[in-house]
């Protein structure tokens, strides 16, 4: 039997049991796809990620949910990219190799900062087949949906307010047919302005199920990117709230410099870890 470690880490989260979870393989030489998809699987936590050696980075990382690869992942991301940090030694500048590209990460004690892939855009589904998809009215859209790209697409749908958000209930058949990006993986962000932290919810949905993500790094990037995309005045910071209303709050904090940089970052708290036996 061959022993693999892991660690558990809780990304976005102000305390030791929020945020979204996370297992990292901090060293994955051996393992195969097929391995590493059913350990994924095992766990059972929305990413797990298992790190290589690379030639042009700090590490090569692959990010795997239950059921798929991920070319890019926000939480996935930072807490891999901390933990690299921790173990490397890299005095706090992390960069990653993904699939999706190389990114960079600046980590400081116990928070990390990513910086997101410029935008790509694709106009989405029109305002009414959306707002019947997600079981409200019309009128409570905000803007048109759009789907946006910083690392992987997702469809972000602005909102009129914060009970708008929390009503939210999509119906399965629908999303995936509107929801679907050019992968053929399906998921969505809600969202409304609000006077100092903006709710959020992200949805997404595999094995022909529909779920709510705990805290959603990629998705508050492509907020950035919708953002940029009205032209506002520059920088930008705001502060996101997601996975209130699962019983784990994540804290996200999203930053878009004069330079059209986006930048997200929060909190990583290590809450143990173990091995897992493959033969």
């Amino acid at each position: 039997m061959t022993a693999y470690r892991y660690q558990l880490l809780n990304v976005f989260a102000e305390t030791r049991f929020g945020g979204n979870p996370l297992a990292v393989f901090p060293d994955a030489r051996g393992l195969d796809d097929v391995q590493m998809q059913a350990i994924a699987r095992q766990l059972n936590l929305s990413e797990t990620t298992f790190v290589f050696p690379s030639a042009t980075a700090s590490a090569r990382v692959r990010i795997f949910t239950p059921g798929y690869e991920m070319p890019f992942a926000g939480h996935p991301t930072l807490g891999t990219a901390w933990l690299v940090n921790r173990l490397q030694g890299t005095d706090g500048e992390v960069t990653l190799e993904l699939p999706a590209g190389l990114i960079p990460v600046t980590v400081s004690e116990d928070r990390a900062t990513l910086t997101a892939q410029p935008p790509r855009y694709r106009a989405g589904p029109d305002r009414a087949a959306c707002a019947a998809m997600l079981g409200i009215q019309a009128e409570e859209l905000a803007g048109e949906p759009l789907f946006v790209d910083c690392g992987v697409e997702q469809l972000i749908i602005e909102l009129t307010s914060r009970e708008a958000v929390s009503r939210c209930k999509p119906e399965r058949t629908a999303f995936e047919a509107l929801a679907s990006n050019r992968d053929g993986i399906s998921g969505t962000y809600v969202w409304a302005r609000d006077a100092e932290i903006w709710p959020a919810r992200y949805f997404w949905s595999q094995h022909e199920q529909l779920s709510e993500d705990y805290g959603t790094g990629s998705a508050c990037a492509n907020l950035g990117g919708y953002l940029l995309r009205q032209q506002p005045a520059l920088p930008i910071e705001h502060v996101i709230t997601q996975g209130y209303l699962t019983g784990r709050e994540a804290i996200l904090r999203l930053q878009v410099d004069t330079s059209c940089s986006i930048k997200v970052s929060g909190r990583i708290i290590d809450i143990g870890g173990g091995e897992l036996l493959l033969g």
